[in-house]
């Protein structure tokens, strides 16, 4: 079966109440396509009003979340919080995440798998810095993160995950992938996931593409059969850039 399209849009720290109302009307009435599922993810004090004004088709998603389920832990966000919500996706493993806030492999495998287990669906990302690409070294660093999170999961948890391709020297650059890049690196983690992983489980797994993606460039990436969407940034910040993008599907 086709897999389903996910277009989401990580605004980061990004945004205020206007912002919610704007883009939450411009999606509302809009007519997405069939296959198409549109997440946004607002800093954390506008998740509840997020979801409040959003629609119920479109998702809700947090930009981080724990992997303990409560305590002494000030600053962070449980899992219960976010479901306490009605919040039903978390972004994980983000280059930011992993560069400013120094998340490992393992510490973002252990919140994908706690966000998993306990009824939360996740964007798991992966991503190369620029040296790694110049020095070959991309599907060894994206391998890798990739690993971090399979030790945690069971076949069946990889139902739950998207995996988010974030090439990190294509953030916020307005440098992109070529579509041929961004192919080639997808085709590559569903290769991955079948040796790894399973086969079913590499045929069924969304593998979206971040990294400057805008309103002038998501169709031609988008046509290529291994990108089954985007996790978009700046432009997700524009009501109507991300309402082209989310209409991108060929």
């Amino acid at each position: 079966m086709p897999r389903t399209q996910l277009i989401g849009g990580n605004w980061k720290m990004n945004g205020d109440r206007n912002l919610v109302d704007v883009i939450s009307a411009t999606l509302n009435g809009a007519s997405l396509a069939s296959g198409v599922e549109v997440v946004v993810a607002p800093p954390a004090p506008y998740l509840a009003l997020a979801r409040s004004k959003f629609a119920g088709h479109i998702g809700v998603a947090a930009q981080n979340a724990s992997s303990e389920k409560s305590g002494a832990f000030t600053g962070e966000i449980s899992v219960d919080m976010l479901k306490d919500l009605s919040i039903n996706w978390v972004i994980l493993g983000h280059s930011e995440r992993r560069e400013l806030f120094g998340e490992s492999d393992d510490t973002i495998g252990r919140k994908v798998v706690f966000a998993v287990k306990n009824g939360i669906k996740v964007i798991a990302c992966v991503g190369e810095k620029l040296e790694h690409r110049e020095a070959g070294k991309t599907t060894e660093v994206v391998f890798r993160q990739l690993e971090g999170i399979r030790a945690h999961l069971t076949p069946e948890d990889w139902a739950h995950i998207v995996v988010a391709y974030e090439p990190v020297w294509a953030i916020g650059t307005g440098k992109v992938a070529t579509p041929q890049q961004a192919q080639e690196v997808h085709e590559q983690i569903r290769s991955w996931l079948a040796s790894h992983v399973s086969p079913a489980v590499a045929e069924a797994t969304r593998i979206i593409y971040g990294g400057s993606v805008n309103a002038k460039n998501s169709s031609t990436l988008q046509s290529e059969k291994d990108i089954d969407g985007f996790l978009v940034g700046g432009a997700s910040l524009k009501a109507d850039d991300f309402l082209t993008i989310c209409h991108s599907k060929i």
